[in-house]
């Protein structure tokens, strides 16, 4: 194994227990995860959840800090997201019209989680 694909299979192990602190996080809170990873048209959506008042798109960010974490996150990949969130929403029962919020789940070096709702200002 290459240096870069153990760095590459450090960083997937790494994201993928990030998404599950963070799934765990949301079912303490009363939401059901109803899709890990799913992909549309426009990208992955890293986790989707649902509660009472309606769906929620979660982007994990994994990094040493808080901040760092966020600032990985950018217009373009919010927009892949939108995309791939509407494409979710056409099976929905309420189709585009379905509550929906675009949450970002930072996750610092020692495993804490920190949720920011409606993170891309659109709800």
């Amino acid at each position: 194994m290459s240096a870069r694909s153990a760095r590459s299979s450090v960083s997937y192990h790494a994201g993928q227990s990030a998404e599950l602190c963070v799934a765990a996080d949301y079912e303490r809170r009363g939401y059901a995860i109803v899709r890990h990873r799913w992909r549309g048209a426009g990208g992955e959506i890293d986790l989707i959840a649902r509660n009472d008042e309606g769906l929620v798109f979660v982007e994990v960010k994994k990094s040493v800090s808080f901040e760092r974490a966020a600032a990985r996150i950018n217009r373009r990949q919010m927009n892949r997201i939108y995309a791939s969130a509407a494409q979710f929403l056409e099976n929905e029962p309420d189709g585009q019209l379905s509550h929906a919020r675009f949450d970002a789940a930072l996750v610092d070096a020692t495993g804490a989680v920190q949720i920011i709702e409606n993170a891309f200002g659109q709800d």
